[in-house]
């Protein structure tokens, strides 16, 4: 499948818009607690929790007057069911747990406080939800479909790196949907002709080793589906690809901007924001089951030219003009 030259491809068919009229200010009676199931650091969420916050606020909510937002965080997915656990103890009245890596914990925690994904990868395939159109539980939100943008993201990486005959795969086995985009990666490898090398990475201590295992076996170039863990840390992984002069694809553009190569997806701060309609029609009494998964269908490519050039890459031209952002240094152009 091709790029257009104009425009970044939208691959995926999109559910309409949830209704609402934000001209009514949120009329509460009295102050919701909403908590937010973070992944370690905080800084690396700093720009969802502020488009969560901004929606919010878009819709009447003043917090910390008739909304509270309880941020907690956790170095260790696997402290995740504990903090899910505390949440429901103490009964709050939401749960945002943004993926796939939060929402399996926050189910098990409790099947009856609301729970709103705001980032999710495959919320059918992963079971959480019984259909985009009726989810048929407790959780709900805005999702996307990992799977067919990774597959997407390995063939933008093919045609940026056309004599790439080896690809890794930095995949992260705590994230539920990770199953699913490893094998529709495999299937995209297959039409593509390359071959994938397979390294897991649950924490930022596992960057380095799974580069190195790319490396030992020939890699050319590697790809990273997006995760809370590898979205939080864009740093220290594009630093390292840099350092091992290894070309990467990533899920998220903070990774861009952190110095990694290019990314193909959506735009996460959009997802949150958008999130907090959901949280607004739970308030006024709309039962997560009753509110449709919303699709997003819109994704962006993003170049990194400064560190196209670190790396020696000459991108072709019809590919930067497919880019919907290029950054080079500290800017970026449109």
């Amino acid at each position: 499948m091709s790029i257009d030259r104009r425009k970044v491809l939208s691959v995926l068919a999109s559910l309409p818009l949830l209704s609402h009229d934000f001209s009514a200010a949120a009329q509460t009676t009295k102050p919701y607690r909403i908590g937010f199931m973070g992944i370690a650091p905080a800084e690396g969420w700093s720009a969802e929790l502020a488009a969560l916050r901004e929606g919010l606020r878009e819709l009447g909510y003043v917090e910390g007057t008739n909304v509270f937002l309880d941020v907690r965080w956790t170095k260790d997915v696997g402290d995740l069911p504990d903090l899910a656990n505390s949440f429901a103890r103490e009964r709050v009245d939401i749960i945002v747990a943004p993926a796939s890596t939060q929402v399996e914990p926050a189910l098990k925690a409790t099947r009856s406080i609301p729970i709103v994904f705001t980032q999710h990868a495959d919320p059918v395939g992963t079971g959480h939800v019984s259909s985009l159109s009726h989810p048929g539980g407790n959780v709900t939100g805005v999702s996307m479909l990992l799977t067919e943008l990774s597959a997407k993201g390995l063939e933008i990486l093919k045609q940026a790196i056309p004599n790439a005959e080896k690809v890794g795969v930095m995949w992260n086995p705590t994230a539920p949907s990770h199953a699913q985009v490893l094998a529709a990666l495999e299937r995209s490898a297959v039409f593509l002709g390359v071959q994938l090398v397979v390294a897991p990475a649950r924490s930022v201590e596992d960057f380095k080793t799974a580069i190195g295992f790319f490396i030992s076996k020939n890699a050319n170039a590697f790809i990273v589906p997006s995760s809370p863990v590898t979205n939080a840390n864009p740093r220290p992984l594009a630093d390292l690809a840099i350092q091992e002069r290894l070309p990467a694809m990533f899920g998220n553009k903070e990774n861009v901007k952190a110095g990694g190569l290019m990314s193909y997806g959506a735009d996460f701060p959009s997802m949150y924001r958008h999130a907090a309609v959901y949280i607004d029609k739970i308030i006024r009494g709309t039962r997560p089951s009753d509110l449709p998964v919303e699709q997003v269908s819109k994704f962006d490519l993003v170049i990194n030219a400064r560190t196209a050039r670190q790396l020696g890459l000459e991108i072709q031209p019809w590919l930067l003009a497919s880019a919907t952002e290029i950054y080079d240094g500290s800017t970026a152009e449109p």
